[in-house]
């Protein structure tokens, strides 16, 4: 069994009278470690997806099924001991804590599990060091993007869900910070699911999974993953 597998799932949002199908009979299986990049439009439903796998939404119908667990049985309680214990969020839009610093920002997140890491040893890995006592409203767009990635990892978590994390970057920073996430999977072997419109960023996927109108187009697995460093667009 695959360590994340959606199976047959289903989201439907009402809007007056009207119905929108988000996810139509999504399936998919992803292993434990890879960095798996969801691709599509704007629209096509993979950030539904994204929000299902990480308990902050549920699927209609279907299965989610996460380390042999299947979450859509899940009931609030339970999905919210998941989203803190295992799971890690990346926004495209960082949503820091404006009155906080870096540390204290990440220290929100690693002060709700038990095995968290060091806060200032992250925001160090994430290039940050010097930047511990600093506002968001003094950092730039990229270094904001390393405090959001370093409070996600700083709770430890089995699976790094991304939503656009380039999506609000230059060229330069957004490749930065996709050697964090690429480095997460490879050196730490967390799984880490990025969903992006930028199709130039799938070569750096060990899985690539294009969904479009709400199903999954294309699956393919990649045995040999671009390096962040060798990739142009």
């Amino acid at each position: 069994m695959a360590y994340i597998e959606m199976i047959e799932s289903y989201k439907r949002y009402k809007t007056g009278d009207t119905v929108i199908t988000a996810n139509d009979g999504i399936t998919f299986g992803i292993e434990k470690g890879e960095l798996v990049v969801i691709l599509g439009a704007s629209g096509a439903g993979k950030s539904t997806v994204l929000n299902i796998l990480g308990g902050m939404d549920t699927s209609d119908e279907g299965q989610i099924i996460i380390d042999g667990n299947d979450i859509a049985n899940y009931n609030a309680k339970q999905l919210t001991t998941y989203r803190r214990n295992e799971v890690g969020f990346v926004f495209q839009f960082y949503n820091l804590v404006a009155n906080l610093t870096a540390k204290e920002n990440v220290e929100l997140a690693s002060e709700i599990v038990a095995n968290a890491m060091n806060p200032e040893e992250v925001l160090k890995d994430v290039g940050l060091g010097n930047r511990m006592d600093n506002f968001p409203a003094q950092l730039s767009g990229g270094e904001q993007q390393r405090v959001a990635i370093a409070r996600a990892v700083a709770k430890n978590p089995k699976l790094l869900l991304c939503d656009e994390p380039t999506g609000a970057l230059d060229y330069r920073t957004g490749k930065q910070v996709l050697k964090i996430l690429q480095d997460k999977s490879r050196l730490d072997g967390t799984t880490v699911v990025i969903v992006t419109h930028n199709a130039a960023i799938a070569p750096i996927a060990d899985r690539l999974i294009e969904i479009h109108d709400g199903k999954v187009k294309s699956m393919k697995v990649n045995p040999q993953p671009l390096d962040i460093e060798d990739l142009e667009w």
